[in-house]
This record gives C-alpha cells, sequence and structure tokens, in this order.
C-alpha cells in the first residue's frame, strides 16, 4: 500500500487523493504541512528535501511533487486507459495543462486564496484582492476557451488534466465574496466534475 504524506486541505494533496479514488487504489494517508508539522522535521526533509506535500511513499520508492506523483501513479497502477494514454500527442497535450497549473494557473490564483481563505478579515486588503481577482480570471478565460465544444479538458475523456485543473477550480468557485466574470464552459465542465466520487469526497470540501 502506498502512503501518501499531506494534508488534506493542501490542494497538491487533493488530486493525488483524487486520482487514488479514481484508481481505486488503497493508501495510507499521513497529516503533515502547517498545523500538523512533520514537514520541517529530518525525517521528512530526508525523503523531500523541499519540506513541502506531498511526498509519495510506495516501497523503498519516494517522490515529491504533485504532478510528477500524479504521473507515477496512473502509469504505475492506473494500466492502460484514458487518464494519461500512451500515445505520445494525447500525453503532451495534456501535460501541458499539468504544467501550465504550475506555470500560470497557481501563480495568478494563490494570491486571491490566501487573501480571502487564509488571512483574517479585518488584515484583508480587498483593493488587492479585487486586483488579483481580475488577474486570475483572464487566466481562466483561457481553459474557458479551450472547453468550448470539448466534454474535458482535452476532449471526450477525462484525464489527469481534469483532475490537476479540477482542484484549483474549486478554489475559484468556492471562494467566497468575488465577482467571477461568465465562462459558460468552464461553469458546464466544473459542475460535470461533481459527477466524480473522487471530486466530491477529496476536492468539494471547505476550503481552509
Amino acid at each position: 500500500m502506498i502512503t501518501i504524506w499531506g494534508r488534506a486541505n493542501s490542494v497538491n494533496v487533493q488530486k493525488v487523493l483524487w486520482l487514488c479514488e479514481e484508481l481505486s487504489l488503497r493508501y495510507n494517508r499521513i497529516d503533515a504541512g502547517l498545523q500538523f508539522g512533520h514537514n520541517t522535521e529530518a525525517d521528512y526533509l530526508a525523503m523531500n528535501p523541499m519540506g513541502k506535500v506531498p511526498t509519495l511513499v510506495d516501497g523503498d520508492f519516494v517522490l515529491w511533487e504533485s504532478n510528477s506523483i500524479l504521473r507515477y501513479i496512473v502509469m504505475q497502477y492506473g494500466g492502460p486507459g484514458t487518464l494519461y494514454p500512451a500515445d505520445p500527442k494525447a500525453r503532451a497535450s495534456i501535460d501541458r495543462w499539468v504544467d501550465w497549473s504550475l506555470s500560470t494557473l497557481q501563480p495568478a490564483e494563490r494570491p486571491v486564496f490566501w487573501g480571502i481563505v487564509r488571512t483574517p478579515e479585518a488584515e484583508r486588503d480587498i483593493e488587492k484582492i479585487a486586483a488579483d481577482v481580475v488577474k486570475v480570471a483572464e487566466v481562466w478565460k483561457v481553459l474557458d476557451a479551450q472547453l468550448r465544444g470539448r466534454g474535458f479538458v482535452e476532449g471526450k475523456s477525462f484525464t489527469i488534466a481534469d483532475i490537476v485543473l479540477g482542484a484549483f477550480a474549486k478554489r475559484w468557485f468556492g471562494m467566497p465574496g468575488i465577482e467571477r466574470a461568465r465562462m459558460p464552459d468552464l461553469e458546464r465542465w466544473y459542475a460535470s466534475l461533481a459527477t466524480r466520487p473522487g471530486f466530491n469526497t477529496h476536492v468539494d470540501v471547505e476550503l481552509t
């Protein structure tokens, strides 16, 4: 059984747990990070020198970086399928969105999330948050356009790109008190994720 180190309210841990649910893969999760600690201890840093979550342990194999963990799990335990197809072009198309989540989406989304969810109301910089919401909305419009005429991020099949971007979409749609531009295709896609048990169990939870 694999072990996943990381707190359940981390978006990067949630992605991994959602994938495990999609694959009916058993795992043991150990709380780590923020209030749970562990991630600054020597034993943890020996596994993950970045001191972040998640960290995956599979026998004597240790892996960090959430998107790398997703790719490993689906290749090791998923078998042939549509989550991460073997065809190089299909796989590269999925990978670009997985990489885009880290290069473009998360940097734009993070200030809004921290400004609202992890900052006490009395300390929030409302003007900065409003400006950051505009910036991240422009990023989400890119995905809204990609989803036009598509059931999922890369066409007809649900893939790990939908898992990665769906976890961040929960933050966009779940954050209170922000004004969101209408994006019909993004909204339709996000609503479809609610039919997936892994999303409901691990992602569609209170933002903390």
